[in-house]
């Protein structure tokens, strides 16, 4: 019973010796396979870097502001009597706005003018008296103050007239109104914001060590998302004398036409201002470029060797630094040299040594200029 139990024993410990060596190597040969597998290529499309000459450029933010802006107000106290304008349209200098009720002085205008016009007629009396000796020269100096003291106070009611009514102090476009028929106005109560549209003022701040490069009648560009057309190149008109102690920078002024309205006061604007002379960078799609919060990188091709000693097309990373863009491109300023192929599209998918298949059947747009067809 023993000798049985004992062979038993000894053949299940030789069949789980099978079972695990058997095991084993199969484990082996799969680790094996597995070190030696390379994944597929990938498919990309590359350009062959080249060097070119691009204007030193700055870009900044800037502010829209209207070379004449105000928010019209009244004059003088007064209720709304009549409202000539509409909310958004174009007025001109001197146009009416608001008429405020001028009943009363309307009243004491005629009251003032009927003593005018007594002063008036007492003055020529008095004159042909003092000519004739009846009445002394101080009685006739007293009725020429009198006769001018009427006159000027008719033209003081004419004027509060006037000043009741709100005109626009220059050209331009209207917001939109803030009073109604009938309401009280006091004294510098806001009526309308009016803003002269073109030209248009755009200030923008740059480093006090760029400011060197700039001066008055330097050509700048703007651009923004919400710009549907293209807006004339401006130029500098101002500099600031003074440098912000805080951000170190100085305040620039640059001048735009804008005859359709397209930059509108308090609008920010992206501007482009030219520095010095051109700087030789290499210009890429900007699909080439991995951004990345540690560093924006390119792959370049080259020809690598894999861990069986083989060679293949691969891709190796490389950190560079870029400058600023001109429609499809960005410059790189430094990492990359003339000549070198580099991916352009297909980059997310890549990492450094990774095989790759390149096919340029279809590349990427790389214009300085693109004309987007739905534009």
């Amino acid at each position: 019973m023993n000798k049985r139990m004992i062979i038993m024993l000894a053949a299940i410990a030789l069949f789980i010796a099978a079972i695990g060596s058997l095991k084993f190597f199969q484990i082996k040969a799969a680790i094996a396979q597995g070190a030696s597998w390379q994944p597929p290529p990938e498919a990309v499309t590359t350009i062959v870097a080249s060097q070119d000459k691009w204007p030193a450029t700055l870009g900044v933010i800037g502010t829209v502001a209207a070379v004449h802006g105000v928010t019209v107000s009244a004059d003088l106290p007064g209720i709304v009597e009549s409202i000539s304008f509409d909310s958004g349209k174009r007025v001109e200098a001197g146009d009416v706005l608001v008429r405020l009720d001028t009943r009363q002085e309307r009243a004491q205008l005629a009251a003032a003018e009927s003593q005018r016009d007594l002063s008036k007629l007492n003055l020529d009396r008095s004159q042909q008296l003092l000519q004739r000796g009846v009445v002394a020269q101080a009685e006739f100096d007293r009725m020429a103050a009198e006769s001018k003291q009427a006159e000027a106070r008719v033209g003081e009611i004419k004027a509060t007239i006037d000043r009741k009514q709100i005109r626009a102090p220059f050209g331009g476009t209207l917001g939109i109104r803030q009073v109604n028929l009938g309401q009280y106005l006091e004294g510098g109560s806001a009526v309308v914001p009016l803003q002269s549209m073109d030209p248009v003022y755009v200030n923008f701040d740059v480093p006090q060590q760029d400011v060197a490069s700039l001066k008055p009648g330097d050509v700048v560009r703007v651009s923004a998302d919400s710009l549907a057309a293209a807006v004339p190149l401006g130029t500098v008109t101002a500099i600031n004398a003074v440098v912000d102690q805080a951000t170190r920078n100085v305040q620039i002024q640059a001048i735009f036409r804008n005859p359709r309205g397209a930059l509108r006061p308090g609008m920010f604007v992206e501007v482009e201002a030219r520095l010095g002379t051109s700087a030789a960078v290499v210009a890429l799609p900007a699909s080439s470029v991995s951004y990345a919060p540690y560093g924006n990188s390119v792959y370049v091709v080259k020809d690598l060797k894999g861990k069986d000693g083989k060679s293949y097309r691969g891709v190796e990373q490389r950190f560079v630094k870029l400058g600023s863009g001109r429609g499809d491109q960005v410059a790189v300023v430094s990492g990359l040299t003339a000549g070198e192929e580099v991916v352009t599209s297909g980059v997310f998918k890549l990492r450094n040594g990774a095989s790759v298949l390149v096919n340029n059947k279809i590349r990427p747009s790389n214009s300085s200029t693109p004309k987007p067809e739905d534009s």
